[in-house]
Formats: structure tokens, sequence, C-alpha cells
């Protein structure tokens, strides 16, 4: 099958929808289907991998021309979250149109623009994936939940690294992340007089306002700042740690960071909105967003109570098998396919 993939970002930039945009195009590819990516996002050629290397045709910022031959190749377009800038020719020249939704469908400052209303208006012309319950029950139209995947070479357990970190948290430094609220709950446990070590993986705008916390509350000599890992070296970091905490302020609509950690063996407590118990699965504990009170009871309940921690990371092989990377594609392609066959009937 000829598939128009669109991107709005992609390789090389770097977040959760090009880490998921790269393993379905390279699975989709890799199951046999012919492809052509349309981003938004320019090659860098400082990149580890140029446009020549993928086993699909990446155009990025197209013209005009460009996207309606384009949409003349293909027999079905593939929104991974859906761009108006990147929809318009299918006004002209009409295809299936499957779009998988990845986040809600409003700015990100909460309100509802002209844009989010023609999406919204925009869905009933098109199959619709969720990638958990909570983005499924947002949209207007029925959608079928489809997980995020994950990616499984490297996300592992390494059983020569020892286990002796007690948290760690991964993402950037912002306010919607909460690593704020996983200070505060620090700072009680502190006094109740109980000091876990904290690593604090990722870089953003908030990191200086953050150490001044850490000050404020005397957790410095327990806190580490690592500023951004990535590769193997982020994975051997999360393999020496036993809980990851998840405490985001604001609904994620899934949590790819949950299963990555989850791979490398850490047990996850996280915020109990959106999609991220989804993500979590039955491998971690759930706390009401910004709540530090009550995270810094499951999280004291977790230290002293290692067996539990044996009992949630005991989950993790079941869980993780429904979010590998080919078994996720097929059930991406089999939407994509009935899309196809039901609009040429």
């Amino acid at each position: 099958m000829r598939i128009l993939f669109s991107s709005y970002a992609f390789y090389p930039s770097v977040g959760g929808l090009e880490s998921v945009s790269w393993i379905l195009a390279h699975q989709f590819a890799a199951l046999g289907h012919e492809l052509q990516v349309i981003t938004q996002t320019l090659a860098d050629p400082k990149s580890s991998y140029a446009d020549g290397d993928f086993p699909f045709t990446i155009l990025r910022q197209p013209d005009r021309h460009q996207l309606l031959e384009s949409l003349r190749w293909c027999e079905v377009a593939f929104h991974n979250n859906i761009s108006l800038s990147l929809a318009w020719p299918l006004i002209w020249i009409r295809r299936p149109w499957v779009i998988a939704h990845h986040t809600w469908i409003t700015s990100t400052e909460g309100q509802f623009r002209w844009q989010d209303q023609l999406k919204l208006a925009l869905l009933r012309f098109a199959d619709n994936i969720s990638i958990s319950q909570a983005i499924a029950a947002h949209l207007s139209v029925p959608s079928t939940v489809i997980p995020n995947p994950y990616r499984e070479e490297l996300f592992r357990t390494l059983p020569e690294v020892n286990r002796e970190q007690d948290l760690v948290f991964l993402g950037r430094l912002v306010s919607d992340k909460g690593a704020d609220i996983l200070l505060d709950a620090l700072g009680k446990l502190r006094q109740q007089d109980l000091t876990p070590n904290l690593t604090v993986i990722g870089t953003g705008p908030e990191e200086s306002r953050l150490r001044q916390q850490a000050g404020q509350l005397e957790l410095s000599d327990q806190i580490s700042f690592l500023g951004r890992r990535t590769g193997e070296e982020l994975v051997q970091i999360l393999n020496q740690h036993r809980i990851m905490v998840v405490p985001s302020r604001w609904p994620e609509p899934f949590g790819v960071v949950a299963l990555e950690g989850i791979a490398c063996g850490c047990v996850i407590v996280g915020s109990n909105r959106g999609g991220l118990p989804d993500a979590m699965g039955p491998c971690g504990l759930t706390f009401a967003n910004g709540e530090s009170e009550a995270l810094a009871q499951i999280l004291r309940n977790l230290l002293l109570a290692p067996e539990q921690l044996i009992r949630l990371q005991s989950e993790a092989d079941r869980h993780l098998a429904q979010h590998q990377q080919e078994r996720i594609a097929r059930q991406y392609l089999e939407v994509i396919e009935l899309s196809s066959h039901h609009k040429k009937g």
C-alpha cells in the first residue's frame, strides 16, 4: 500500500510525537508498505541520519505542488496528529484519511481557537485513532484506541547494573511536568526523617527555580541534576533506579516516558489524570495531579515496602508486550487498510 505519512514534527526534532512517528514509519516500511513522509521539520546536517538513510522518502516543508503530487501518488493519507497545513490538498484530491490523535485538540494555553473548531469539524471525514482512553473520550467522533509503542531495542533492563538509587525524574523542566511537586513531596518526607535520593534528567526554563527550591527545602544533598541524557547512557541511568516519578501537573495524553521507565525496571508513580494511567498499567501507582502530600505518602509506602516494588515490577513483561513496535504498527495498519477498503467500496 502507498501511504502518505504526515507528521508535522519529525526527526531530527526530538519529542514524543517524533519518536512514535519514527517507530511507525520504519515499521510500516518493514512490513512492506511504500511511504512518503511529509513534515515541517527541516533536516540538520549534523544529525546522525541523512534523509537518504531512511527506507522511505522524506519531503521537508513541501510546497503546494509537492503536496498535491504526493496525495495523487498515495492510496491513503495518514496523519500522525492532524495538521491543517498538510491536510488542505484533501479538498481537491480525495483519499481515505486516517488520523492518529496524540494530544488534546486545544491550544497550549487551554483556549479553544478557530483552528481547533475546524479540526474537530473535519474529524468526521476521517477514520480516527486515539492513543489513550482519555483522548478517545475527548474527541467528538468514534475512534479506535491504540496505545503508543516504545523503543524496545533501546529501553531494556541491564542485569549487570546495580539498582541502588531511589527516585528518578525524566522530562522537560517546565511547569507542566511538575518537578516542583516532586520536590515538595521530598520536603515532606524529609520532615519525616526519610531522605531518598533523586536524579533529575532533563533541561528547561524551570531548572534554576528548581535548584533554588531544593536549597530552600534543604534537599540539595539528595538531588542530582544531570541535564539532558539520551541513548545508552540514559538507559544505564534508568537501570540504576527503583522508582520513576512522573508528577505531571497537566493531564498527559499518554506518557511514553512511563513505558521507558518500566522497560528499564522502574516502578512508576504518576499523576492520575489523562492517559498516563494507561501508559503505567499495573506497573505503578497514581496520585491526584498536583497533590504533593498524596505523592509523599505513596513514595513513603513504596520506599519502606520493597515487597510492593517487587510485585509491581513483576507486571512489566505482560504490560510491555502490549506496546511492542510491530504489534502497535500492525494495529495501525488494520485501521488504515480498512479505511482504504471502505472508501474504495
